[in-house]
């Protein structure tokens, strides 16, 4: 059962039959019976094979977290005779708005300390990385949240975000009417921005909708409309033609780390990450 565990396992953090194929020494055909003997002696089905792609079932979800314990376990048996040394392989999540030059230093600065480790890392919306990380395809994440979900992780930092207008229009005022240039949905920062303008009784106006922050920046300083931007990301100087404004908005996000219970002794280079990354982020 430990293969047909393993192959199971595999198609969860990869999504796809072809995808696991690649990585085992296995047709396709056989990847399928693989997933088909597990249920088989399981006694129930662990995919929904109606939706395509398949998804896992609520007794699937089950079976996975149950699955990995097994896994761990037996990993553990085998790392009892070859040391403690953490190895494998380390899947990270990390939400666009903290993909910056500083947390990314502090990443590799602590994955480096495990010469046996290897890490994938992902960024994506928070929404999308909390999603992967309760079907098993994450191993760790940091997730940006505007203190409306649930994602049931821990708080290790603050991200203030800063509004910033062209430097004439900031001079001038009358910010408030003024469109907003934001990434698309479902954008952690817009989301905040939603319902900050909402409690204040405002609604949003989007004058454009860019992904590219430097894209964004620009056509902020061109005088298209307001931006928003990690404070920390602004303590030195400001983009050439571009000026902080207040407008009266609570825009902090919280940042979350969500962290699977599977990983064993990869849970040495997991706190060595959270640690280095709350070095960068963390509140005072």
């Amino acid at each position: 059962m430990l293969e047909e565990l393993k192959t199971f396992a595999l198609f969860a953090e990869e999504g796809s039959i072809q995808k696991v194929s690649q990585r085992l020494p296995l047709t396709q055909p056989a990847v399928t019976r693989q997933i088909q003997r597990l249920e088989e002696m399981l006694g129930t089905e662990l995919l929904d094979r109606r939706l395509k792609p398949s998804r896992l079932t609520p007794a699937g979800v089950e079976v996975l977290a149950r699955g990995k314990d097994i896994l761990a376990a037996v990993d553990a048996l085998k790392s009892f005779t070859k040391g403690n040394e953490p190895e494998g392989l380390l899947r990270l999540g990390l939400a666009h708005g903290l993909c910056d030059k500083a947390v990314a230093g502090a990443i590799a600065g602590a994955v480096a300390r495990f010469p046996k480790v290897s890490l994938r890392l992902k960024s994506g919306w928070s929404v999308e990385l909390a999603d992967q990380h309760r079907r098993g395809q994450l191993d760790l994440g940091f997730i940006l949240d505007g203190g409306t979900s649930k994602s049931g992780g821990g708080v290790v930092g603050t991200e203030p975000l800063g509004i910033i207008a062209s430097e004439t229009i900031g001079q001038q005022g009358g910010i408030k009417t003024m469109p907003w240039v934001l990434s698309p949905e479902p954008c952690d920062a817009r989301q905040r921005l939603v319902a900050a303008l909402a409690e204040s009784g405002r609604r949003l106006t989007v004058g454009a909708e860019i992904q590219d922050s430097a894209l964004q920046i620009e056509w902020v300083r061109r005088g298209h409309g307001l931006g928003l931007f990690p404070k920390r990301l602004l303590q030195g100087e400001l983009p050439e033609g571009v000026a902080l404004v207040d407008a009266g908005l609570d825009l902090s996000l919280r940042i979350v780390v969500l962290r699977s219970p599977h990983l064993h002794l990869l849970s040495k280079v997991a706190d060595a990450v959270i640690e280095a990354v709350t070095a960068i982020v963390g509140t005072d």
